[in-house]
């Protein structure tokens, strides 16, 4: 497994990393048995992967906590990033003087001594410069040692640009992926500040894994869609196609898409069992043709970037 820097840490990462909603998420996703979770952990750590990233209300803090006995005695092999600002009991709050108590309880759940970030959880656009205090408190507790670093989990390249012109985060966490390149605009920026940059949602939930059509109907998390929106996207499926062959699956491809783009540290796929974990890991065993990347990218900008997906 390839390792790309995180920032400034000082630290390295996998650029393929574990996407930790679905571990004890029984509500968003088919359910997972607790001995199925730890053993996925334990393989992708054998197999090179050790970026996990995680949330207090993911599985209502089973992700956190799964992921703790997993890494019993592996911590110092693994390095985790969690957020703040969606609770484990379902709630919903960004004020600064709630961010010690969640990171401290997340230090419990995980059963480490420190994380190696924390990220705002998609906060407000008005919480991300600073001005609320959020930053001296996670500043205050990096300085403690309980985290290593600190940023925010955001949605778009404006609200990227707002943290980087306007706050000393070292980690941005954005949604990025073959549909939704806007964000691509601050990626340099970012890098020339020594910003680690996640990448999440880059299968487009599921989309770019190639197996959904118009006739696709969803629930849970994905019922979001609209039949409007399904037929856009499945559109879209046959129009990028040419980037799938017999050697490269379209999982593969989507995750080498945005590994193209050197400034992301990694990117988080979301892993329910065995075989997606070999599937995104081989990602890394190739890269995308800079044509594929040229066609990708003119795709967006004359097609995509104006036909309201969503996420």
């Amino acid at each position: 497994m390839i390792k790309r820097p995180y920032g400034n840490t000082g630290k390295w990462v996998s650029e393929i990393g574990f996407g930790g909603w679905q571990l004890g998420n029984q509500r968003d996703w088919e359910p997972m048995e607790d001995a199925a979770a730890i053993s996925l952990v334990h393989e992708a750590l054998d197999r090179g992967m050790q970026f996990f990233d995680t949330a207090p209300n993911y599985g209502q803090g089973r992700s956190e906590e799964l992921l703790g006995k997993a890494l019993a005695g592996k911590r110092a092999d693994a390095v985790i990033n969690t957020k703040f600002g969606h609770g484990a009991d379902g709630s919903t709050g960004y004020d600064a003087s709630l961010i010690r108590d969640s990171v401290e309880q997340s230090l419990k759940r995980l059963r480490t001594e420190y994380v190696d970030s924390v990220l705002l959880h998609n906060p407000p656009f008005e919480d991300l410069d600073g001005k609320h205090g959020h930053y001296e408190v996670l500043e205050e507790l990096r300085k403690e040692g309980k985290i290593i670093a600190y940023g925010a989990s955001v949605d778009s390249g404006t609200e990227m640009l707002e943290l980087i012109h306007n706050t000393n985060v070292g980690v941005i966490e954005v949604m990025f992926n073959i549909f939704y390149q806007e964000p691509a605009e601050a990626f340099k920026i970012a890098k020339e500040k020594d910003i680690a940059i996640i990448v999440k949602i880059p299968l487009d939930s599921g989309w770019l894994s190639g197996k959904y059509t118009k006739e696709s109907r969803f629930e849970g998390v994905r019922k979001r869609w609209s039949s409007d929106i399904i037929g856009k996207r499945a559109d879209l499926l046959g129009k990028i196609g040419f980037i799938a062959d017999q050697d490269t699956t379209m999982t593969m491809a989507a995750l080498r898409f945005i590994l193209a783009h050197p400034e992301v540290s990694t990117v988080i796929p979301g892993v329910r069992n065995r075989a997606q974990l070999i599937e995104n890991i081989a990602a890394g065993d190739g890269s995308m043709p800079d044509d594929h990347v040229r066609r990708l990218r003119r795709l967006w900008e004359d097609e995509i970037r104006h036909m309201g997906l969503g996420w």
